[in-house]
C-alpha cells in the first residue's frame, strides 16, 4: 500500500500570480523604481535566505537566537501561561520553537507566512513536538489584512511573536500602521514580542548585507528571476548587479539592483527602459534605538514591559503588552 504524507490543514490566503504582477507594474512605474520585498521569498529565495542566516556576517539571526536561548524563559514568565501566540513570518520556525518550549500550558499557537512550503513543513513538525498545543497555520500576506482562524481553545490573552528585524522593512509611517493592526490582533490586554535590528557601526551592518560569498547578492537577484518565471519578464539577470549601503541620515540599509547598461525590460508585454547606473529599489531595512522603537510603539498604543539584548546590543527582543 502506498502512504502518502499527509498535507497539513492550512488557512490559504496566499497571494496569487495576479497580485505579484499588479505590485511589479506598480513598483516599475513609480519613481524610484522599487520591488516588493515580501516576493523574495519564493522556495529559492526561502532556501538562500537560509544560506543567508548561517554567514558569518549575517549577524541578525545568529544573535536573536542566542538572546531567545539565554532569556526565553524569561520571556516565558512575561507573556503568562495559556496564552494564543500569533507568529508573523515565522518561517522554518526555529525561534518560535525555542519560545514554545519555554512558555507554561500555551493554548493556541497560529503561524502566518508567506510561504506555503515553510508552513507546511513547520506546521507538520510542530504537531508532532506540541501533541496538546492547537495549532491553526494560516497562509497569508501578513503586511496586509487578513481573517484569523477561531480556535477551539480558550486562551488567556493574544500575543502577536514577530521575530526577525522585519518591521525594519517598514518606512516609518507605515511602521506605525502596522503596529496600529497588530494592536487590532492583540486586543486589550494583549501583547507584542518583537525582534528589531539596532544601530550599530555601518561597516558591520554593511558587511550583513553585502557578503563574500555573494548569496545575498543571489538573494536579491532571484526576486528578477521569479519575475521572468512567473510574469514572463525578460530581465537579463547577468545586466543586473546587487548593492546595499547604509544611509546614516535615514538609519537604513537600502538594498538595490542596479542596472549595469542601457537596457529595455518587458513585462506582460509592457516595456521599461533603464539607464545605466539606474537602481531598483529591493528592501529598506530599517536600525533603531530602543528609544526610539519605543516611543513609535507607544504611539500605537503600547506600553513596553522588558528588552533583551545581546551582550554587544546588536539586536533588540521587546516585549509590550496592551492596557486591559
Amino acid at each position: 500500500m502506498n502512504h502518502q504524507r499527509a498535507r497539513v490543514p492550512v488557512l490559504d490566503l496566499e497571494p496569487g500570480k495576479s497580485e505579484f504582477l499588479t505590485e511589479v507594474m506598480a513598483g516599475l512605474s513609480s519613481r524610484p523604481r522599487t520591488l516588493p520585498c515580501k516576493f523574495f521569498y519564493d522556495k529559492p529565495g526561502a532556501e538562500l535566505f537560509q544560506k543567508i542566516c548561517e554567514l558569518p556576517e549575517y549577524y541578525i539571526t545568529r544573535t536573536e537566537l542566542q538572546i531567545l536561548q539565554d532569556y526565553g524563559a524569561d520571556m516565558a514568565t512575561h507573556l503568562g501561561p495559556g496564552i494564543e501566540l500569533i507568529g508573523l513570518g515565522t518561517g522554518a520556525g526555529t525561534k518560535t520553537r525555542i519560545l514554545l518550549e519555554r512558555l507554561k500550558d500555551p493554548a493556541v499557537y497560529v503561524p502566518v507566512d508567506i510561504s506555503s512550503g515553510q508552513l507546511n513543513q513547520s506546521t507538520t513538525l510542530f504537531r508532532q513536538l506540541f501533541p496538546g498545543l492547537e495549532i491553526l497555520a494560516v497562509c497569508a500576506d501578513y503586511l496586509q489584512p487578513f481573517r484569523l482562524p477561531s480556535p477551539t481553545h480558550r486562551a488567556t490573552r493574544k500575543v502577536v511573536y514577530f521575530p526577525g528585524s522585519t518591521i525594519g522593512n517598514f518606512e516609518p509611517g507605515a511602521a506605525l500602521a502596522f503596529l496600529h493592526r497588530i494592536a487590532a490582533l492583540c486586543q486589550a490586554g494583549g501583547g507584542l514580542l518583537i525582534g528589531v535590528d539596532l544601530q550599530k557601526d555601518h561597516q558591520v551592518l554593511e558587511r550583513a548585507y553585502n557578503d563574500s560569498q555573494g548569496i545575498t547578492a543571489n538573494f536579491n537577484l532571484n526576486l528578477l528571476i521569479r519575475a521572468n518565471r512567473e510574469l514572463h519578464a525578460d530581465f537579463d539577470v547577468s545586466a543586473w548587479k546587487h548593492r546595499a549601503i547604509y544611509d546614516p541620515v535615514t538609519g537604513r540599509i537600502e538594498m538595490h539592483l542596479v542596472s549595469q547598461r542601457e537596457q529595455s525590460v518587458h513585462i506582460d508585454d509592457r516595456p521599461f527602459d533603464f539607464e545605466a547606473g539606474e537602481k531598483i529599489i529591493t528592501e529598506y531595512s530599517y536600525k533603531h534605538t530602543p528609544e526610539g522603537f519605543a516611543t513609535l510603539a507607544r504611539a500605537a498604543g503600547f506600553e513596553l514591559d522588558k528588552i533583551w539584548t545581546d551582550d554587544r546590543n546588536l539586536f533588540g527582543v521587546f516585549y509590550f503588552t496592551l492596557p486591559s
